[in-house]
């Protein structure tokens, strides 16, 4: 009996997690199209400031006019390594039509991301992120996530996971011609 008792409660449990995860409040899994923080579709980024991996102040709102590709990453994160070389090429492809890639890196401390960012060759803003940044953006329970921002400072999508590089090559070029 206590057994089945268990059994149920588990099953239960499962089901109430899956709810969650597929209907809002842990909704995490996949690619999020116009989601944003906080899950509100084109609201405004949350204007943050940080200081870069140099030491230079890095805040959101001194790219307003650019479309900002926003990575929340970690070293230690695989599909943020697969990820950050193609970050690297949009930079450079776009760089000088408006686009601006910035990384929030969650690991602990600068040392890694340091000799990371060397090792990959960004060529874009790096940060090691705080707390109170991740849960501006909804909380970051899970790396990679991906905004990407619009020239009016309004989240046009949220990618949470692997980017379809495609589909947000596609996104992108949208966004800075206007359409």
């Amino acid at each position: 009996m206590r057994r089945a008792i268990l059994i149920v409660v588990g099953v239960l449990l499962v089901i109430g997690v899956w709810k969650l995860r597929h209907h809002g409040a842990l909704s995490h899994a996949g690619n999020d199209a116009l989601g944003g923080a906080p899950n509100v579709p084109h609201s405004i980024a949350p204007d943050f400031s940080l200081q870069d991996l140099d030491g230079q102040p890095l805040a959101l709102g001194s790219y307003r006019g650019k479309v900002v590709l926003l990575d929340f990453w970690a070293t230690w994160c695989a599909p943020c390594r697969t990820e950050i070389p193609h970050f690297v090429a949009m930079q450079d492809k776009y760089g000088q039509k408006g686009l601006q890639v910035i990384g929030i890196s969650m690991d602990d401390g600068p040392k890694p991301v340091r000799e990371f960012y060397h090792e990959y060759k960004m060529n874009y803003p790096v940060a090691v992120g705080t707390e109170q940044v991740a849960e501006a953006y909804g909380g970051v329970f899970g790396l990679p996530i991906t905004f990407l921002i619009g020239r009016d400072g309004r989240i046009a999508a949220k990618y949470t996971g692997a980017v379809d590089m495609g589909g947000l090559e596609q996104a992108v070029t949208s966004l800075l011609q206007g359409k």
